[in-house]
């Protein structure tokens, strides 16, 4: 078997590509890269030394230096990245002349050569590589450059089973993001999945379909784990790293921490352990994600509301709960007083403060509080709600609940600012009270 390389020059330069035939080619290469910090792509395929179809091209070519070959099936010039212009061959010898260190002596016919361990001359590579030093032409591809073939690094197998459908999507998502490659689906329903690489000249693919008609898992029928498409159809931008994906993958870190990593902590971990570029909003939506998943989302938290505060009211005795709702069953308002926090306020300064702040969650609100003031002029809480807004109503309903819990005498103080709706409510409900307004 034969091995021949081809080298798909850069995007940036004008240079038309080359075969490269033995180690004294593999030199001038990379002599000819000495001013690049990039990596030299390389595509590799395997012929079989009787068909040798390299030199029967050469030989059909010999009155064109760039022929075709029929090996390279890979698609990266059928694009117009570079022009037909030949190869710089001075520039490329000053710097091979660097690279050796040899010493260069002048042939009858002009063309330079270098003497081998042996004595013999040996033709410069640099003039090989253009043809320029022999009659027989340097047949190099202009449309087409070798495959680079890989396999995606998965488990997977025909005959595998999942659970359901969604599980064996995030599986191929994850190893698409791993292998840095992408997927496209060709058709899907509820029982069944077809998938193909995004190049549709490579091989990879697969095939899934139920079981049963009524259950809910899933078994690949067929699957070819191999890859054959070029390099350059490969990249970070994948179309799999949905923020669902990213969300599932970030998760662990917002397990027992209050509050784990921002979204440019989120597109670190993409970049570095999914080996994706994802942007800031999809980062944020996948912080977003991982926090529903380990924290549940706000309709579930709103859900069990009156489960919890059941709870508090029998693991904590004299604990008053209160949930308002409105003509749509829709919560409206809630309100909290712990018992033990109650039963302490008997021994406190009987001055209390009310205020609110406002909410940042998803369907927003306001919170307000009320606190007291102990022996060491520290704040004592003493109840919390959660109202719409800071309106009449709102703080009506709360200091309806409040009052139940502290009294209505005339050595009660509230404090509060300056707004009307505050003002209004206290003389709605606290009738013996006294009210001050902060400064």
């Amino acid at each position: 078997m034969d091995l021949v390389l081809s080298y798909s020059p850069p995007l940036n330069k004008k240079y038309s590509p080359l075969v490269l035939k033995d180690d004294e080619d593999v030199a001038a290469l990379l002599a000819s890269q000495s001013d690049s910090t990039c990596k030299i792509p390389l595509g590799v395929i395997v012929e079989p030394t009787e068909v040798c179809a390299y030199e029967k091209s050469s030989q059909e070519s010999s009155d064109d230096t760039y022929g075709s070959h029929d090996g390279f099936r890979d698609n990266y010039f059928d694009v117009d990245y570079c022009d037909s212009e030949p190869t710089d061959v001075g520039s490329l010898r000053q710097k091979l002349l660097v690279f050796r260190n040899v010493e260069r002596t002048d042939n009858d016919n002009g063309a330079n050569v270098t003497q081998s361990a042996e004595g013999n001359p040996v033709v410069d590579p640099l003039l090989r590589l253009t043809g320029a030093a022999s009659d027989e032409p340097v047949n190099v591809p202009t449309t087409e450059a070798s495959d680079s073939t890989f396999r995606d690094g998965s488990d997977l197998y025909e005959g595998k089973y999942f659970n359901t459908k969604k599980d064996l999507k995030r599986k191929l998502s994850d190893i698409a993001m791993k292998g840095n490659f992408e997927f496209r689906t060709r058709k899907s329903n509820r029982s069944l999945w077809v998938i193909e690489c995004i190049d549709p000249n490579c091989s990879w693919r697969l095939r899934a379909s139920k079981i049963v008609p009524e259950s809910t898992k899933f078994v690949i029928r067929k699957y070819v784990g191999v890859h054959c498409c070029s390099l350059l159809n490969r990249n970070a931008n994948h179309c799999q790293a949905t923020y669902v994906v990213i969300g599932e993958q970030v998760a662990p870190q917002y397990v027992g921490v209050e509050k784990g990593p921002g979204p440019k902590g989120v597109q670190t971990f993409a970049r570095t352990k999914l080996g994706a570029q994802i942007s800031y909003y999809k980062a944020w939506r996948g912080r977003k994600h991982a926090h529903t998943l380990i924290r549940g989302s706000p309709e579930q938290s709103f859900h069990i509301l009156p489960s919890y505060f059941h709870m508090l009211e029998k693991l904590n005795p004299g604990t008053v709960t209160r949930i308002e709702v409105d003509g749509e069953s829709g919560f409206k308002y809630l309100f909290l007083a712990f018992g033990v926090e109650i039963r302490g306020f008997r021994y406190m300064r009987k001055v209390v403060g009310i205020d609110g702040t406002f909410l940042k969650g998803q369907y927003r609100g306001v919170l307000l509080v009320a606190t007291a003031q102990d022996g060491n002029g520290q704040c004592y809480p003493l109840a919390w709600g959660i109202v719409d807004s800071e309106n009449e109503d709102a703080w009506t309903w709360f200091l309806t609940q409040l009052k139940e819990v502290i009294g209505d005498t005339d050595e009660l103080a509230l404090i509060s600012d300056r707004a009307p709706s505050i003002k209004k409510a206290i003389s709605t409900v606290f009738e013996k009270a006294h009210h001050g307004a902060c400064a």
